[in-house]
């Protein structure tokens, strides 16, 4: 099952993916570090860029969800990487007419996260057709494996890049990789089948994926895991940001390489995940890797000044090769059980629903940082994520949807 191919269309989806996936972790941390040295932003404003975003994204994709559903997913897919470009592509034109400024940093944001939302939702809803049941886990593995395989690339260039050709080009390089995305997406032929519910949109549509995923026992615990521990973990990312570069003088190739070098753990957990499930089973592995994902953040309020690299770097690695088992599983879970007809607009609430707890948990562990300093305030997050496991379903009791 590993090793079998999923067919020529699947191949330009897994390209397509590939390519935006490398784009995204090329620009990692380049909206940060745009805010912190170049416009001299401090902790709370960082937070606020990494907070506002995400909330008024999250906000403005509310509607998509259930319009999606209503339409056919491949041009939805395009129309969200070419919107990503255009917005992205403004902030290196800004910057070259000496117009940059943090509400376009904030701008650009809000629009990239809807049209991620969209995006995702679009997606996963296309992959559950274009892919058969038993393929998924496998479909998913490889998502998987190549976003860490771009997360470990990606940094130590985008910071390379950021440092030896200006603040810009790792974002104009992001802008760039979404149109190959829509190329390839377009490459993947238009046999796909118009929706069987093409009714006009109502409005109690807008929270049915909410009502499916809070009715379902499996789904539920997740989501509300999938929240806190997102939001806790990406809410201190623009702290540690703060921490290393400004505090312990970290530069940004060393940023860059702090969190890319664990990520070939994140590529070896992946490409292990399905040989974990077909001798463990789907639960024991989601749990157990879910459990041990929460015990890395703690760690990093401790990055020492001597040896920092290395630290974050060890820290890093576990919180990576725990998530990168977790994650394929809880994708293939969530799209079994999401009926073809609601699998935009649950997917669209998930992704609301964790944007949302990441704006909301960063904009308070901003102001927590403000208050306490980043080292603090990440500890505090540190000992919250410890309590996530209590959020996992203790038993799989689910039937598959269709």
């Amino acid at each position: 099952m590993r090793g079998r191919s999923l067919g020529p269309r699947f191949r330009w989806l897994w390209s397509a993916y590939a390519v935006s996936a490398f784009g995204t972790w090329l620009g990692f941390g380049a909206f940060p570090m745009l805010a912190i040295l170049v416009l001299h932003a401090g902790p709370a404003a960082v937070s606020a860029l990494a907070a506002v975003g995400p909330a008024v994204g999250a906000l403005v994709a509310v509607p998509l969800g259930p319009w999606v559903d209503h339409r056919r997913k491949q041009p939805v897919m395009i129309a969200m990487d070419l919107v990503r470009f255009a917005a992205l592509i403004s902030v290196p034109a800004a910057y070259a007419l000496g117009a940059l400024s943090f509400a376009q940093l904030l701008v650009v944001s809000v629009v990239v996260a809807a049209a991620d939302i969209t995006f995702t939702s679009a997606s996963g809803a296309f992959l559950k057709g274009l892919v058969p049941p038993e393929d998924l886990l496998v479909a998913n593995g490889r998502f998987e494996s190549t976003n860490w395989t771009a997360t470990a690339l990606g940094p130590p260039l985008g910071g390379a890049a950021f440092a030896l050709f200006g603040p810009v080009t790792s974002v104009a390089a992001n802008a760039v990789s979404f149109v190959l995305s829509a190329l390839g997406i377009r490459a993947i032929g238009e046999n796909e089948p118009r929706p069987r519910n093409t009714t006009r949109l109502r409005a109690r549509d807008l929270a049915d994926g909410w009502r499916f995923l809070l009715k379902h026992p499996g789904l539920r615990p997740l989501l509300f895991n999938a929240m806190v521990f997102n939001g806790l973990v990406m809410g201190t990312q623009p702290l540690l940001a703060v921490l290393m570069l400004n505090q312990l003088g970290f530069t940004p190739w060393q940023y860059g390489l702090a969190f890319a070098v664990p990520s070939l753990g994140g590529l070896a957990g992946s490409r292990l995940t399905p040989r974990l499930v077909e001798r463990f089973g789907r639960h024991p592995v989601l749990v157990t890797a879910g459990a041990v994902r929460a015990c890395w953040l703690l760690a990093l309020a401790f990055v020492p000044g001597t040896g920092g690299l290395v630290y974050v770097m060890v820290v890093e690695l576990g919180l990576i090769v725990s998530c990168s088992v977790f994650n394929p599983v809880i994708a293939t879970y969530r799209l079994e059980q999401l009926p073809a007809d609601r699998v935009a607009r649950a997917l669209s609430a998930w992704s609301v629903s964790t944007k949302a707890a990441i704006a909301t948990l960063t904009a308070v562990w901003g102001v927590l940082a403000g208050l306490t300093g980043p080292r603090w305030a990440i500890g505090i997050a540190g000992v919250v994520v410890l309590a996530t496991p209590l959020l996992l379903p203790r038993r799989d009791r689910t039937p598959v949807a269709v």
